[in-house]
């Protein structure tokens, strides 16, 4: 569970998801970086906190004393984020679950690994990137126990990071994000993974929003008539994000 907020006192938290930073191509995914930065400079002058919901690089994985090159833009606008008191809050997703302590020692950035409850006053929102929740997607599902395992994440450690990191920029070319006709999914109803957790977890303990990413669409659903469903998109297509004032959420995009 996330630290009670009692009030925003006029500010607002801000979410946003899927940047997806190193694909498809370092000037692409250079052009973006800039955006993400012209975005925090803007929601800096109103922000209680920035809540950054999985898959902000497209592959992440900090060995002992190496990390992947570039997004220095970012590190350093979050660095001055930080230092200028405002929290900042990362969630791992499927891409960047590889994260361990480099931005919480470097940045004052905590890191959560699993969806998390986040009270605001008397509002209960349900924050997390929202790979492997919902029916289906088996194969996923295994896969992320593998990649999970401490193990694993030792035996891929044992790679030099020129060999590791290369490998994964590799898999990162064909990752879904790049590969999908027109680079967007399609909306699957009531079929949608996400929609029918929310739903499920509706019947079971109410909550006034459910706020996740990895599904690449900008998603506002009713789940009842207290509670809905965002998705925040992505910003390969969308630059969409939520901003939300302690009593209603919406979902915007950034530079139209």
């Amino acid at each position: 569970m996330l630290p009670k907020i009692e009030s925003l006192n006029n500010q607002c938290i801000y979410f946003a998801s899927d940047f997806h930073l190193g694909v498809p191509s370092r000037e692409a995914s250079l052009e973006r970086e800039k955006k993400i930065v012209r975005w925090l400079d803007t929601v800096k002058q109103d922000a209680h906190s920035i809540y950054l919901v999985g898959d902000i690089f497209d592959f992440w994985f900090e060995y002992k004393r190496a990390i992947p090159r570039g997004f220095i833009r970012l590190q350093g606008k979050l660095a001055e984020l930080t230092d200028a008191g405002i929290p900042v809050v990362f969630f791992t997703g499927n891409h960047d679950m590889w994260m361990f302590d480099y931005f919480t020692k470097e940045l004052d950035i905590p890191i959560y690994r699993s969806e998390q409850l986040l009270m605001v006053g008397d509002q209960r929102l349900m924050v997390g990137h929202g790979d492997g929740l919902g029916p289906g997607d088996r194969m996923y599902k295994v896969l992320k126990r593998i990649f999970r395992n401490p193990l694993c994440q030792w035996l891929f450690a044992r790679l030099h990071p020129n060999l590791g990191i290369g490998i994964a920029n590799y898999w990162s070319k064909h990752s879904r994000i790049s590969s999908v006709k027109n680079g967007k999914d399609d909306f699957k109803g009531d079929d949608e993974y996400l929609l029918q957790y929310c739903r499920e977890q509706e019947r079971r303990q109410h909550h006034d929003y459910y706020i996740f990413g990895h599904r690449h669409l900008p998603l506002d659903i009713e789940i009842t008539e207290n509670s809905r469903y965002i998705n925040l998109g992505e910003w390969v297509n969308y630059s969409t994000y939520a901003r939300y004032n302690g009593k209603e959420l919406e979902l915007l995009t950034f530079e139209k």
